[in-house]
């Protein structure tokens, strides 16, 4: 048998190397997401499944991991026999049935008439998205003074146009709510009309030009033509909207602490309130899952009526 036949048969037998070409770059396309998965599971998946846990235990904070004790379901029943969370929950149903639809209806307004030929409508932008980059502690300090109930500029003018008795706002109960909801709209109506400008962008002109030549009215192509074609905008902003006003926090943290008398508190201001001032962890997480469990479930809805929009 010649040499290079023997060659051969010995290169035929030898066995196959594990660490074929294919693999070593699968090895190195994980060592490169490596970091990212593990900042992952240690900054999102691992707080989520302790808060779980948690929310199935009784635990003052300062006593330490020792001082866990499992109560089962019982967190959860006590929520809803809980009167400030009932109210805190009820507070934030009407935050966002009263500032989410009023946000968006404003916004797609102003943005079809700055989307017009309007003058000076760059100026326009910049003026109305100001406030939403702004800091919202500096916002809010702002307007408790724009609040005052004697001296500020808001009672100020309702006195001058024949109010004798204005709301007190962030110190009355039956306003304090409301005067959050507006700064809340004023602040974020800038962002939702630089998105539906953004959408509106995307319209093609001929349809417009196609009304305009059927007699069509401006009103008649907004309603036909504008707000059909932002439908996947609006959707956008609704479900980002909505998730928004079940986290507010920090205006009420700085307005007004949640008074007075909880007429302001919402659910992740109780939060904050149950897990860091009171330190009951247990009861604050099981607060955590079910406002996590709400904002999935009116999500949910949301896209279930888009989607039957979209294929009807």
């Amino acid at each position: 048998m010649s040499e290079s036949a023997i060659t051969r048969k010995t290169a035929g037998t030898e066995p196959k190397t594990y660490w074929t070409r294919k693999r070593r770059e699968q090895l190195a396309g994980w060592l490169f997401i490596a970091p990212e998965v593990i900042g992952m599971l240690v900054i999102a998946v691992f707080p989520l499944l302790f808060s779980l846990f948690l929310s199935l235990t009784e635990w003052n904070l300062v006593g330490g991991l020792s001082a866990i004790n499992f109560v089962g379901l019982d967190n959860f029943i006590e929520l809803f026999r809980d009167n400030r969370f009932l109210l805190a929950l009820k507070n934030n149903v009407l935050f966002t049935v009263g500032t989410v639809p009023v946000t968006m209806l404003l916004g797609v307004v102003l943005s079809a008439l700055i989307h017009k030929k309007l003058y000076a409508k760059t100026f326009f932008k910049v003026a109305f998205f100001v406030p939403y980059i702004c800091s919202t502690v500096a916002i809010a300090a702002v307007w408790q003074a724009l609040y005052h109930p004697s001296k500020g500029p808001v009672n100020q003018i309702l006195m001058q146009l024949g109010v004798s008795e204005p709301p007190r706002w962030l110190v009355d109960t039956s306003f304090s709510l409301i005067a959050i909801m507006i700064i809340y709209v004023w602040q974020l109506l800038g962002y939702q009309m630089i998105i539906f400008l953004a959408g509106m962008t995307n319209i093609p002109e001929e349809l417009y030009e196609a009304a305009t030549i059927d007699g069509a009215s401006g009103i008649g192509q907004f309603r036909r033509i504008t707000l059909p074609l932002l439908g996947p905008t609006t959707f956008f902003l609704a479900i980002t909207s909505t998730i928004s006003s079940f986290k507010i926090f920090d205006m009420i943290k700085f307005l007004t602490g949640g008074g007075p008398n909880y007429s302001s508190t919402v659910i992740v201001y109780q939060i904050y309130e149950e897990g860091f001032e009171r330190f009951k962890m247990g009861y604050a997480s099981a607060m955590s899952w079910v406002l996590f469990l709400i904002i999935m479930l009116v999500t949910s809805i949301t896209w279930i009526t888009q989607n039957r929009k979209v294929h009807y």
